[in-house]
């Protein structure tokens, strides 16, 4: 088994993406934050929606990207509010972080 372990984030860009594809609306975004550039990082963005991906399709979407959470690992969320830059107002933001490593034999 991989000894690599990174950490994954998920969340809800609310003005939407523009990297890897745009999106008009806002969406959920998955990344795994590894060395190099992030806009090398791997990314899966789910349709723009609201809705929080559950546990399988944020699994799912790990597999997609080449990983599966790290042994013992769960997500944690944390709460915070959207910067006072946006021209929107202040949205609660929900943060999940979990530990992933590459999966055997995967594309990471």
């Amino acid at each position: 088994m991989s000894k690599q372990i990174f950490g994954a984030q998920l969340s809800l860009r609310c003005c939407g993406t523009t990297a890897p594809e745009p999106t008009a609306g806002p969406c959920w975004q998955l990344f795994v934050a590894m060395t190099g550039l992030v806009n090398e990082w791997p990314t899966f963005t789910w349709p723009t929606s609201t809705a929080i991906p559950n546990a399988e399709a944020r699994q799912a979407a790990l597999a997609y990207l080449g990983f599966t959470l790290a042994a013992d690992a769960e997500w944690e969320w944390v709460e915070s509010t959207s910067p006072d830059y946006h021209d929107h107002p202040a949205w609660v933001l929900l943060l999940g972080t979990a530990k992933v490593r590459p999966l055997e034999g995967g594309a990471a």
